[in-house]
C-alpha cells in the first residue's frame, strides 16, 4: 500500500482529543480524513485542528462510512455503541481500532469478532496500558518464562477520589457500568495478557455502590452528582480459570484507601513474582536467598517499535497502523479482549445474583 492510510475518526469528545487525535496525527502513514460526532461543531473543531486539507466533517457516522475511500476507522463513542458503530465499519471495507472495552455485553463483542472474521479487515481494541514500557518487560519476563507457572495474579485499578464527572461515564445505560467496565477493564486485559490465560471457568463478583450516593468535594474532577451516580463506585472479583490459577480483580473510582495503583498487575508464579506497584519490582529466591530486583526502566525501547516516541499512546499506535501496512495480527487480538468482556459481564451478573458465574468455553 504506497498511499497514506486514511482515517476516520467517530466521536470527537474526551479519548480521541487526549489519545487518537495525537498519536494519528504524529504518524507519518496516515492522515486524518474524516471526523463524526453528534455535537457537530466537536467533529468541526477537531477536523480545523488535525484533519487533512478538505477533510468530511459529520454528524452521524452512516454517512461518514458512505466514504469508499477510507482504510481504517478509530471508533472513540460510548460503550453502548461500540458494537454496533465497529460492526457497520468492517462491513464498509475498513480496519477498526475501538475504544475499549470492546463492548457494553459479550454478546456485542462476539458479533464484531464474527464481523471482523467474516470481512477479513482487522479489529482492535485500545488497551493503550499493553504499550508502556513497564507492560512490554514484564510480558518479556513472563514469556521467557522467568517467573515459571503463574497461577496466582491480582489486577489493580484502584483510584481513591477519582469519579469522572463528564461525559457519560456515570450512565449506566450508556457505558453498561461504572470502574469495574472503565479501568478495572485495563487492569484485567493486562493481568490476562501477562499470564497469556484466557479460559476462565468460574467468576465470583461484588459490586458496592457506597460513596457515589454521598456528596463530595474532594474528588479530582469536582464534586459528582448522587443523583446522577447510577453504577458502581467500586467492584471487586475472584477469577478461576481452566488450569487452576485464580485472579482478584479490584476497580474503583472511590473508596476509603491509601493503596492505590491503576492499570497494574502482579503476579506470582512457581519461578518468582512481580509486581508494578511503585516501579516493576521482580522477585523470587537465588541460593538459598530472597531477593527483589528493581527493573531499570529508564532505557531500551518497546519490542517491534521503531518510532521515536516513548508514550504509550504512540506506540500503540504505531504499532496498530504497521499490522495494517504490514497485514499482520494487531498487538491487542479481539478474541483476547472478548474474553475480558465476558469475564467483567460475568462479574456484574455474579453480583446481581449473589451467585458464582460458571463460564462456557469457546474455542
Amino acid at each position: 500500500m504506497s498511499h497514506k492510510l486514511r482515517v476516520g475518526i467517530i466521536g470527537c469528545g474526551g479519548i480521541a482529543n487526549g489519545k487518537h487525535f495525537p498519536a494519528l496525527s504524529g504518524n507519518k502513514n496516515v492522515e486524518i480524513v474524516a471526523f463524526c460526532d453528534i455535537d457537530l461543531e466537536k467533529a468541526r473543531e477537531a477536523a480545523a485542528k488535525y484533519g487533512a486539507e478538505n477533510a468530511g466533517v459529520y454528524a452521524d457516522y452512516t454517512e461518514l462510512l458512505k466514504d469508499s475511500s477510507l482504510d481504517v476507522v478509530h471508533v472513540c463513542t460510548p460503550n453502548d455503541s461500540h458494537a454496533e458503530i465497529s460492526i457497520a465499519a468492517l462491513e464498509a471495507g475498513n480496519h477498526v481500532m475501538c475504544e475499549k472495552p470492546m463492548a457494553k455485553t459479550a454478546a456485542e463483542a462476539r458479533a464484531m469478532l464474527e464481523a471482523s472474521r467474516r470481512t477479513g479487515k482487522k479489529l482492535t481494541i485500545g488497551y493503550n496500558n499493553r504499550y508502556r514500557t513497564d507492560s512490554q518487560h514484564l510480558k518479556k519476563v513472563c514469556e521467557a518464562g522467568d517467573l515459571g507457572e503463574i497461577y496466582y495474579a491480582r489486577a489493580h485499578a484502584i483510584r481513591r477520589r477519582a469519579v469522572p464527572t463528564w461525559g457519560v461515564f456515570l450512565d449506566e445505560e450508556k457505558q453498561g457500568g461504572g470502574p469495574l467496565i472503565d479501568i478495572g477493564t485495563h487492569a484485567l486485559d493486562l493481568t490476562l495478557w501477562m499470564m497469556d490465560n484466557y479460559k476462565p471457568v468460574s467468576v465470583t463478583g461484588s459490586v458496592y455502590h457506597k460513596l457515589g450516593s454521598k456528596e463530595n468535594g474532594a474528588n479530582a474532577w469536582g464534586p459528582w452528582d448522587p443523583a446522577k451516580f447510577t453504577v458502581e463506585d467500586s467492584a471487586m472479583g475472584f477469577i478461576k480459570m481452566e488450569n487452576g490459577a485464580t485472579i482478584v480483580l479490584e476497580a474503583s473510582w472511590a473508596l476509603n484507601t491509601l493503596d492505590i495503583d491503576e492499570a497494574k498487575c502482579s503476579l506470582s508464579g512457581t519461578e518468582g513474582g512481580a509486581d508494578m506497584k511503585g516501579g516493576l519490582r521482580i522477585n523470587g529466591e537465588e541460593h538459598s536467598r530472597l531477593f527483589v530486583k528493581e527493573v531499570d526502566l529508564s532505557a531500551g525501547g518497546v519490542a517491534f517499535y521503531s518510532g521515536n516516541s516513548s508514550r504509550d499512546i504512540d506506540v500503540e499506535c504505531g504499532m496498530w497502523i504497521d499490522a495494517i501496512l504490514q497485514d499482520k495480527d494487531p498487538v491487542v487480538l479481539p478474541e483476547q479482549a472478548l474474553v475480558v468482556t465476558e469475564i467483567l459481564e460475568a462479574m456484574y451478573e455474579s453480583a446481581k445474583t449473589g451467585k458464582t458465574v460458571y463460564m462456557n468455553q469457546q474455542d
